[in-house]
């Protein structure tokens, strides 16, 4: 009888265990400031649904001096990424530095078993990127990339309307994204020297806005090859940014759908939109929340889409189901590295397509 209760509460206790580190914050940590994006962290820090345990920044005066500084303690900043790792055994790593050191950041984790989120887009090149996917499969650990589009209730409703057949088979989706030029809206001095860099980040507007136009349409489209891209890049203001593009054009065929990609640093206002035009009807993207339909003849005019639920309405909320295993990442989720992969090889096409002025065959 003593054996048994023993056993019971043994399984009470540690199923309670269990429990309570299911519902304990994430252990996350931040590898980079430099990105502008890091100040959403700062935003959900005090959240509680995870807790930042370190802070890994190579070069001293932006480790001394970031969004970060004065909201943590000082013994939580690192100038070494392994040692970090090691001292604070964090569950997921964040990266805020350029994107050229995203496989750094991955070459780091991995082994350690720790998963990471980078912003997007994955890497700088499909090299970077497969070397990425093979230490994730290797360690057996996640690595998702972030999106500000992927939480716009618009576009998941979007996808919805799409793989119920509404708007029948999609034919043409246009995706602009971009705004008036990084110096132009004011990002700091520290992020602009990568940003406008062609080895940190890979190139200009064609990296850091066409990436969105190839995520969405990958995921759209449920991961299909495209059969070619042309790309033409421009430089509007070479006294701006002389040494990479600051206008895209990206066309990217698939075999019953053509997508058009405008990513710029030239629009005269921020803009993220997209427009979807499919063999039966036609959906507008227009903002995070509002959008326009025409299905079965029917012109819906400006409504706001449906509200996303938790996890799936915030990349820090997502990020800690999925480290938890409370959710899986579906086939070409607009987070995972099967989308991102194929991301990284449209933007290779792009560039290519670019210098030879040739479309690229896939």
């Amino acid at each position: 009888m003593k054996k048994q209760l023993l056993i019971i509460i043994s399984v009470f206790v540690l199923g309670s265990i269990a429990v309570c580190a299911q519902e304990a914050p994430l252990r996350l940590a931040v590898a980079g400031v430099t990105h502008g994006h890091l100040g959403e962290v700062v935003r959900r820090m005090n959240r509680g649904d995870f807790e930042i345990v370190g802070v890994a920044e190579p070069r001293d005066e932006y480790r001394a001096k970031n969004d970060l500084t004065g909201r943590l303690d000082a013994s939580l900043f690192y100038a070494d990424l392994c040692q970090m790792l090691d001292e604070t055994k964090p569950e997921v790593v964040v990266a805020y530095g350029s994107i050229y050191d995203h496989l750094a950041v991955v070459e780091a984790c991995a082994p350690r078993g720790v998963h990471v989120m980078v912003e997007k887009p994955l890497a700088v090149d499909s090299k970077s990127a497969r070397r990425i996917a093979k230490l994730a499969e290797k360690y057996g650990v996640k690595v998702l990339t972030n999106y500000e589009t992927t939480w716009y209730s618009t576009n998941q409703y979007a996808k919805q309307l799409i793989d119920e057949g509404q708007i029948g088979t999609p034919l043409r989706i246009n995706i602009y994204d971009g705004h008036e030029g990084p110096k132009e809206i004011g990002c700091s001095s520290m992020f602009l020297e990568w940003l406008t860099d062609p080895i940190l980040n890979g190139g200009g507007a064609v990296i850091d806005f066409g990436c969105y136009g190839a995520n969405l349409a990958t995921w759209l489209l449920k991961g299909q090859e495209p059969l070619s891209v042309y790309c033409v890049l421009k430089q509007h203001k070479p006294d701006v940014y002389p040494r990479v593009d600051d206008d895209a054009t990206i066309i990217v065929e698939y075999p019953s759908c053509v997508v058009q990609i405008m990513a710029s640093w030239c629009w005269p206002k921020g803009r993220k939109d997209m427009y979807v035009y499919g063999s039966l009807g036609s959906i507008s993207q227009l903002t995070p929340v509002q959008m326009e339909t025409r299905i079965h003849g029917h012109d819906s005019g400006s409504f706001d889409a449906p509200k996303l639920k938790p996890p799936y309405d915030d990349s820090f909320r997502f990020l800690r189901a999925v480290v938890r295993g409370e959710i899986e990442l579906p086939p070409y989720d607009l987070s995972s590295l099967e989308n991102n992969l194929l991301v990284v090889r449209i933007l290779d096409a792009a560039r290519r397509s670019a210098r030879t002025g040739r479309p690229v065959k896939f």
